[in-house]
């Protein structure tokens, strides 16, 4: 930002400057006996709520604390309103305050106030909109979990987006986030995909239930150029030498694909390494140690029926063989000594069934359920073009991949669609809108709305008009147009506390959205640039500074979506 080089001070939002207003407000009517004591106690003055309101006639921000405090305060709403209101119309912040309906209170902030949000989005430039809410917090953000047998497929990258933008959001809420992709590098399939892979090496038919796309046939020849003599081996050794090759070479495809895509995992965890050390067994004890194992039959079973599960379930079986459960159980126990906090996974659709147990097993374990654990299940994505859905990849032999979409509509392109609607509800890609530059593609909406600002700042710069913190003057703003702007700009960091709480950051991708159509709204009306002959003024500066503080606002969502800001296009 054109920022001077002059220590700046970051100023406490409007929202918070007004919230602290009304606590106030509430606590001298409890000191003056005009509300009753008891409400010192009452949960509704931990946070005082704040909407803005969608008719701007009703002002810049409403409040409920009223209704919220009518039963314990044994009086009508509208009589607490008017004692709160009556000692906030001397805050210097605010211009007009009305009370509404049965208690609620609309106030208008005066233009200054409002418009000092510029000032503090120029004072913490990249990392306004950063909240504390999770200061301190340690959360293990499991957000792809794959057979390392093949290329990730569309459900892979719905999660590949997501999950790399709400790490991104929970950082930003103040968290310790560690992304974390577990790799199904145990089982059955493992040796059916090393039997594919001999039997394409040797020109051989594929095993009936075996992996037949295209890559196993590249795979296999790539492990011979390596290892020539692997062609000489037979039986289950060769299964086990192609396996193990195919499975260094398909993992570090897949890491090389989700690194274009801009997703990026701290951990890489094996779900070998459960069963090779002795995790397996230190998680069996401290469930036996909490009181929650039991035997029948031969077998051993966990009772998660205690904790709400619809039934128990077998760790291990009556032949000693250990479950899949176990191996849950035993990766949620891992994460736990690891010292995360708070586990997240992120599952596909197939896998409503896991929520219950996973919880239950917490519990089990003698966590909270409530807290420590969190699972998102996301919905299936089906991608159209040319009005057609495509089911099939020409490459893996299965739906498409992560590397044939972004191959089709880039990286920023497939990200932002991908993340901007909540993940429990199905989505449909349209390609051809996806390639489109107009304004019904959200992410060229978003982006062009960075760039033409852009271009706004360089033409400034061109016509010799300073804007920055030294020229801008925020009682110039007085259009209702300038108003709505630097209302939402004031937002940007309760919507990012909102979306790291309720691990949503589809919240950014809207909130953007609604930004870019303010801006575009803003420049429509307000006269940014010196019209022919007029001379540059104070007015041209203060609004050149709205469009950088407006530019660094959604640079910074951008960059919590993974998604790039553009200066031209």
């Amino acid at each position: 930002m054109s920022a001077s080089n002059s220590p700046i001070s970051s100023e406490p939002a409007p929202r918070e400057l007004l919230a602290a207003a009304i606590l106030e407000s509430v606590k001298a009517a409890i000191a003056k006996g005009d509300l009753p004591a008891q409400l010192s106690s009452k949960a509704a003055l931990d946070e005082i709520t704040l909407e803005r309101p969608k008719n701007r006639d009703h002002g810049d921000y409403a409040t409920s604390i009223a209704l919220a405090l009518a039963k314990q305060a044994e009086k009508p709403p509208r009589q607490i309103a008017e004692i709160i209101t009556t000692s906030l119309k001397s805050n210097e912040i605010i211009d007009r305050i009305e009370i509404a309906g049965p208690g609620f209170i609309n106030i208008t902030l005066v233009k200054a106030s409002q418009g000092a949000v510029v000032n503090t989005i120029y004072a913490q430039g990249d990392k306004f909109g950063e909240v504390k809410i999770l200061s301190g917090v340690k959360i293990n953000l499991e957000f792809i979990s794959a057979n390392p047998t093949g290329p990730l497929h569309l459900g892979h990258t719905r999660w590949a987006a997501v999950g790399d933008a709400l790490a991104r959001v929970l950082i930003a809420g103040g968290a310790k986030v560690a992304r974390e992709f577990y790799i199904n590098d145990r089982g059955n399939q493992m040796d059916l995909f090393g039997a594919s892979l001999v039997a394409s090496a040797l020109g051989q038919d594929k095993p009936e239930d075996g992996y037949q796309g295209e890559y196993i046939d590249e795979l296999a020849q790539e492990i011979l150029i390596k290892n020539p003599g692997y062609k000489k081996l037979s039986g289950q050794v060769a299964i086990e030498a192609f396996r193990e090759a195919g499975y260094e070479l398909q993992l570090a495809q897949q890491k090389r694909v989700l690194d274009n895509f801009g997703t990026h995992f701290d951990i890489w965890f094996s779900e070998r390494s459960l069963h090779s050390g002795d995790g397996i067994d230190k998680a069996l004890a401290a469930l036996k140690l909490q009181g929650h194992t039991y035997e029948d039959k031969g077998a051993i079973w966990l009772r998660t029926t205690d904790f709400g599960d619809d039934k128990d379930r077998v760790l291990i079986k009556s032949g000693g063989e250990l479950t899949y459960f176990s191996s849950d159980t035993a990766y949620y126990l891992d994460k736990r000594r690891r010292g995360f906090d708070i586990c997240i996974y992120m599952l596909g659709a197939d896998h409503h069934g896991y929520v219950g147990r996973l919880k239950a097993t917490a519990a089990c374990a003698g966590d909270n359920p409530e807290y420590n654990i969190h699972v998102l299940i996301g919905q299936l994505v089906k991608i159209i073009e040319g009005g057609q859905e495509i089911k099939l990849s020409k490459r893996a032999g299965t739906i498409i991949t992560l590397e044939e979409l972004v191959g089709k509509v880039g990286v920023d392109a497939a990200r932002y669609a991908l993340i901007r609607y909540p993940v429990d509800t199905p989505m449909v890609l349209d390609i051809d809108l996806l390639k489109k530059r107009t304004n019904d593609n959200p992410v060229f909406y978003v982006q062009y709305a960075h760039a033409r600002i852009c271009a706004v700042l360089r033409n400034a710069k061109d016509l010799s008009i300073p804007y920055g913190i030294n020229h801008y003057q925020a009682d110039l703003l007085t259009h209702d147009r300038e108003r709505e702007l630097l209302g939402s700009l004031a937002e940007f960091p309760r919507v990012v506390a909102s979306a790291a709480e309720l691990r949503q950051p589809h919240r950014i991708a809207r909130y953007i959205e609604e930004l870019a159509t303010l801006y575009h709204g803003f420049y429509n009306d307000c006269r940014v640039l010196p019209l022919g002959d007029e001379s540059p003024g104070a007015i041209h500066s203060s609004r050149a500074s709205l469009c950088d503080a407006t530019r660094q606002v959604i640079s910074n969502a951008l960059n919590l979506l993974g998604v790039s800001a553009p200066e031209k296009m």
